[in-house]
């Protein structure tokens, strides 16, 4: 059952995560080449979409990885509890910026206004941090204390 969970919990952090952190990445210089450009905004739009619904779906993640910890034993274990930590604040993150600024562009874009290039360097800093803290835990479950995988 252990690998059954921990399968499901890696394939989920590929289809949920990878898409959005792609996504988010892609967000700043697609608004920056949009203007008024009706296809590149679209495309803004596009990108926005798929950030939303797969960090909806990005729940399971989590949901995954904490019946695999349970059933593996190691809920106590220091690396696991720093990558919950991680985890959750790259979920702040994304929740409290990187989505509530993708919005704010697409506001500005539909409105055909400009958008300074302030917002989207701010934008593409939060999108930075959440790739960064994703990429921390994914180190942290290859490479974790203990491990038996003898890397």
């Amino acid at each position: 059952m252990t690998k059954v969970l921990l399968i499901l919990h890696v394939l989920a952090a590929i289809v949920a995560v990878g898409p959005v952190t792609v996504a988010a990445s892609m967000v700043p210089p697609a608004v920056r080449r949009a203007g008024t450009d009706t296809a590149a905004v679209s495309t803004v739009r596009l990108l926005h979409r798929i950030c939303r619904i797969y960090s909806g779906i990005g729940i399971a993640v989590p949901a995954f990885g904490f019946a695999t910890a349970g059933a593996m034993g190691v809920l106590g274990s220091g690396w696991l509890i720093a990558s919950i930590v991680l985890t959750t604040a790259a979920a702040g993150l994304l929740i409290a910026f990187v989505l509530p600024r993708q919005e704010e562009l697409l506001g500005h874009l539909d409105a055909q206004q400009t958008i300074e290039r302030s917002s989207t360097v701010q934008l593409a800093m939060f999108t930075g941090l959440f790739n960064l803290l994703w990429a921390t835990v994914t180190v942290l479950m290859i490479v974790r204390p203990g491990s038996t995988t003898g890397a």
